[in-house]
């Protein structure tokens, strides 16, 4: 019987056929990846989980299946890698959320030419809230939810938070979070480690 799985576990032993097909860009490309997991302001361990929730945004089921066992190594926990994957859910369901902004715009045909990611725009979110507002307040509750300080840190929350904004190219979001991080006196070089992981795994992601 055939086997129609595209995703089969056994296929990511054929990453190395890229390094043989490519190789100078392949070893480049593993070399930065390196870097971006490794041990800097932001420890390995939470670059991990921060990798776990991007590996969910991407789709990945290598990256996933990589990281998570990655991060266990490093003892995280169960409990912690829901907590990540939880708040990719809530960001990913934000973004769509944010870009709706854009939607309402569109759907009101304004003639004139405009900023399609304007700041203005965020005022317009009460709408939501006007035009169905038992869901919008569904969303905000579990948005805070995912958010809050739990055994992943408030600071932790936040780059991640600002890790998977710049995967889903959410502009609010990723205005918002860094505001947020900033708060938390979190560092732009603590910002920038962050978005290099969003990067490794985002470029990552397309390799299988």
């Amino acid at each position: 019987m055939t086997n129609n799985s595209l995703f089969q576990k056994s296929n990511a032993s054929r990453l190395m056929e890229l390094g043989k097909l490519a190789p100078d860009t392949f070893k480049a490309f593993i070399a930065f990846d390196r870097l971006a997991l490794a041990e800097g302001l932001i420890p390995k361990r939470t670059k991990e989980l921060i990798a776990v929730a991007i590996a969910h945004v991407t789709g990945c089921p290598y990256c996933i299946e990589a990281h998570v066992t990655a991060a266990k190594k490093l003892e995280a926990s169960k409990e912690e890698i829901q907590e990540a994957i939880m708040v990719a859910t809530a960001l990913k369901a934000g973004s769509a959320l944010a870009h709706g902004l854009n939607g309402l715009n569109a759907y009101d045909g304004a003639e004139e030419d405009y900023d399609l990611y304007s700041r203005s725009n965020m005022l317009r979110f009460k709408e939501f809230g006007a035009l169905n507002p038992e869901t919008f307040k569904s969303f905000n509750k579990f948005d805070m939810e995912a958010m809050k300080p739990g055994l992943i840190s408030r600071k932790d929350k936040e780059l991640m938070a600002i890790a998977v904004a710049h995967v889903t190219g959410c502009a609010y979001c990723i205005e918002l979070h860094t505001k947020k991080a900033k708060e938390l006196d979190i560092s732009m070089e603590e910002i920038t480690e962050a978005i290099f992981v969003a990067t490794a795994l985002k470029a990552g992601s397309a390799s299988p």
